[in-house]
């Protein structure tokens, strides 16, 4: 009949009886109690990278949702000396057209430059650009004496916002001849 190996229990009873527990223990149970440490450890460890990454993520989705709410707060910010100059505008009972043209100038100037810094750029291709169905929509298709499917005139500017069209410029095109 095969020996069975000691069970955990008997290296208690020789511990009760003055021995040492590992003196007793064959290197199956040795191995099997390094096992349960190492494994206790891995565990451990494990639980801790798990709720790292946990609070990461949660960090992490804390953060894109401030984002999206003060995204607009830059651009906002910029656009403030744009309606202060048309509020100083229409305080102003008497300014002549001349003042008036001079003031809407100023103020264009301002709320282009704000646009600019926020990354908001226009499309306004010059006559003659090649006619891109990604940055412009064609209003009408007109006889031209220039190469066909090519911008002739811009009716309304487009905008880019960071590389994507927030709105395509409105285009008449060349004709095929």
């Amino acid at each position: 009949m095969p020996e069975t190996p000691p069970s955990p229990s008997d290296g208690v009873a020789a511990d009760a009886a003055g021995t040492s527990g590992a003196d007793n223990l064959s290197p199956l149970e040795t191995q099997f109690v390094e096992l349960q440490a190492r494994h206790a450890e891995v565990a451990d460890a494990y639980l801790r990278a798990k709720a790292d990454a946990e609070n990461t993520r949660r960090r992490a989705d804390e953060e894109m949702s401030k984002a999206r709410k003060f995204a607009v707060e830059a651009f906002a910010e910029s656009l403030l000396p744009v309606k202060d100059s048309l509020e100083a505008a229409i305080a102003i009972p008497d300014a002549t057209p001349q003042q008036m043209l001079e003031g809407v100038h100023l103020t264009l100037r301002q709320l282009t430059q704000a646009l600019e810094r926020n990354r908001v750029m226009q499309i306004s291709p010059p006559a003659g650009t090649r006619f891109d169905p990604h940055l412009h929509q064609a209003i009408s298709v007109v006889p031209a004496d220039q190469e066909a499917n090519t911008v002739v005139a811009v009716l309304q500017k487009g905008y880019l916002i960071a590389d994507r069209v927030l709105r395509p410029a409105l285009v008449t095109v060349a004709a095929p001849k």
